[in-house]
């Protein structure tokens, strides 16, 4: 998936992952002190956040900023420098039945030979155990999930054989098959047809009307208010987290991007689109 050689700055002391009480268990995701560095170099550095539960929250942040870092070190798929992150007071290895991953579309090899239907039932195999074989039961559940993501009749399609949109839907599928609580994804919206993002955001919002916690991240700041709640402004460290509408402002834009004017005046422009 991730061929980076990634590599632990050893010159940080190691922080405690005890709990802490500005960390409460009932937190969907708590991430203390956080810091990530890839060759000696810190991505992400002493992040502390938590995510409130049944929002939809966005990541934004210029590229390099350590959006993507930081999901995946949530999920120990690569190695913290110090601090951690808790799925409801718990490490992610004692609480992964509770999370769901959808990761970047670049980052899977869509030549190996499964269906769609294949991939979207492999979301059970944390419930069913990697050498059991799936059930008509869990394959039913397979094609209601891509049913809910609006390709069922692509379900015996093998995936190098799907659009760039129809991939990202059936990744999104696999994670409706975990019927988790917490879900991250990773820039589902890159690279898309209109559909596929329509689809998406009407997703999300189904989740979180469920009571699910979806924490996304995203790119686009033209559409951060109309599809999120609560964000989390990022550039190596939090710059700002809240409600959306509180959150979203010049000041806060112009501390996380600098001075990239370009991205400013297309944030300026949906601030005001948004207030209209």
């Amino acid at each position: 998936m991730h061929s980076e050689s990634l590599k632990s700055q050893s010159t940080f002391p190691p922080k405690s992952t005890e709990p802490r009480p500005e960390h409460p268990p009932e937190v969907p995701l708590a991430i203390h002190d956080l810091t990530v560095a890839y060759h000696r170099k810190p991505v992400l550095w002493d992040v502390e956040l938590n995510i409130p539960e049944g929002k939809l929250v966005g990541i934004v942040g210029p590229n390099g900023a350590g959006k993507s870092t930081l999901l995946k070190a949530c999920l120990d798929l690569i190695p913290k420098t110090s601090g951690w992150a808790h799925i409801y007071g718990k490490p992610y290895r004692k609480a992964r039945h509770l999370v769901a991953y959808v990761p970047q579309r670049e980052s899977v090899d869509w030549d190996f030979p499964v269906t769609a239907l294949d991939v979207v039932a492999m979301g059970s195999y944390r419930r069913l155990g990697w050498f059991r074989r799936v059930s008509r039961k869990e394959n039913d559940r397979a094609r209601d999930a891509l049913d809910q993501v609006g390709i069922a009749h692509l379900a015996d399609r093998q995936i190098n054989q799907l659009s760039g949109g129809q991939q990202q839907r059936v990744f999104l599928a696999r994670a409706l098959m975990q019927d988790a609580e917490l879900y991250l994804m990773d820039e589902p919206f890159a690279a898309v047809d209109a559909a596929t993002e329509e689809a998406i955001v009407i997703l999300l919002r189904s989740l979180s009307e469920r009571g699910k916690t979806c924490l996304v991240v995203h790119h686009d700041l033209a559409t951060v208010t109309n599809y999120f709640d609560w964000l989390v402004l990022l550039n190596m460290r939090v710059v700002a987290s809240g409600p959306a509408e509180e959150t979203f402002t010049r000041e806060n834009l112009q501390k996380t991007y600098g001075g990239k004017l370009s991205l400013l005046e297309k944030a300026a422009e949906a601030l005001r689109h948004s207030i209209e």
